[in-house]
């Protein structure tokens, strides 16, 4: 996962498991989703030659990446 040069919309580039394919994304087309743990923390999108679904672990320099590229985030845990 990289993301294009600052000042410009965000493009990231991905690649899709299955089919193997290697394509750039819009921040629409993905979304992030942070857990409590690394286990639990991922970021998703649908695979643009084969449709399948994609589910990736994000590490803390892909969600820095992600969510200032204007990623959509869901945060799954919250502390009390």
């Amino acid at each position: 996962m990289t993301a294009t040069a600052p000042g410009r919309p965000a493009v990231f580039r991905a690649a899709c498991p299955d089919c193997r394919a290697c394509f750039q994304l819009a921040a629409g087309a993905l979304r992030l989703a942070i857990g409590a743990s690394r286990r639990t923390t991922f970021y998703s999108f649908t695979c643009p030659e084969c449709g399948a679904a994609v589910r990736k672990p994000a590490g803390e320099r892909i969600v820095e990446l992600l969510t200032g590229g204007g990623v959509r985030t869901l945060r799954l845990h919250s502390k009390v």
